[in-house]
């Protein structure tokens, strides 16, 4: 490698990202943004809590075997679920059947395991990604990385089956109410909720008037992320987002932008991590 291609200057060199992912799930996307040379700012919009109540959650992990179809729809659900079960003692030693690898060292999810009919779709590669890290295969992933692309792989597959959809407290109805039309029985429980944190509001506000910090890009990984940025500024102050770039993860993020009055300057192609920061690679070198 040549001395001028070691130093040759990152796309996104000079570029403040402001990152607004839940605190626990910012890393990913602020060091993909970093290996690109941007200068990442991290304020979540997003809070993750518990239900609550676990009840609903516990009552349907319990009679897992039960149900056809699990589907998860995010990480934070992935790993909310995992939590119960764990918290609720259904990882054992016992042997599993081959639907369920070996997980935490060769224990096995005997609810899963016991059910030989239970399938799995996940949303999309970062769901199937924690899910598979457990030692659980997925059957399902579509491929787009939208509520309605998940509704076309299983609606021929959901008719007099079974269905269990774990999700945040608050998330569109696509999914069971398309489902249920195709002759699916589904119950939807809730995992977590999202809530915005307060604590972002003044250091938003503080950093979109303060030139040394004021982003270049905003980022927006879910409609959840939208609708929070907009209460942590409140309409009245929409404006000072004016001549910051906002980019969106995929169609259903860029939908509740528009929705909201923002605008859509940066879309995704792939809706994931890796897809929305090439977009922003991708806006920045064409400015």
């Amino acid at each position: 490698m040549s001395k001028n291609a070691r130093h040759a200057v990152k796309p996104l060199h000079g570029v403040r990202v402001l990152v607004g992912r839940a605190r626990h799930q910012a890393g990913a996307l602020s060091a993909e943004l970093r290996k690109q040379g941007a200068q990442v700012l991290e304020i979540p919009f997003i809070e993750i809590r518990e239900p609550r109540s676990f009840r609903p959650l516990d009552t349907a992990l319990k009679s897992l075997n039960t149900y056809d179809w699990l589907i998860l729809t995010s990480v934070n659900g992935v790993d909310a679920m995992w939590a119960r079960v764990e918290k609720l003692g259904l990882l054992t030693n016992r042997e599993g059947h081959e639907f369920t690898r070996a997980v935490k060292g060769g224990k096995h999810l005997p609810a899963l395991a016991a059910a030989g009919q239970l399938r799995i779709a996940a949303i999309g590669p970062a769901t199937k990604k924690a899910i598979e890290q457990r030692g659980v295969a997925v059957d399902v992933m579509p491929k787009e990385y939208v509520a309605e692309s998940v509704v076309r792989s299983l609606k021929r597959k959901v008719q007099g089956k079974r269905v269990l959809l774990v999700r945040a407290k608050v998330a569109r109805d696509v999914i069971p109410k398309e489902l249920r039309k195709a002759g699916a029985h589904v119950d939807v429980v809730e995992a977590y909720e999202t809530v915005v944190p307060q604590s972002s509001r003044r250091r938003l506000q503080a950093a979109l008037k303060n030139p040394a910090k004021r982003p270049s890009v905003v980022t927006f990984t879910s409609s959840s992320t939208v609708k929070n940025l907009v209460e942590l500024l409140g309409s009245r102050h929409l404006h000072r987002l004016d001549g910051v770039l906002m980019s969106s993860i995929g169609p259903v993020t860029s939908s509740t932008l528009r929705k909201l009055g923002l605008r859509v300057d940066i879309a995704a192609r792939e809706f994931t991590i890796p897809g929305l920061v090439s977009a922003i690679v991708h806006a920045i070198r064409n400015r």
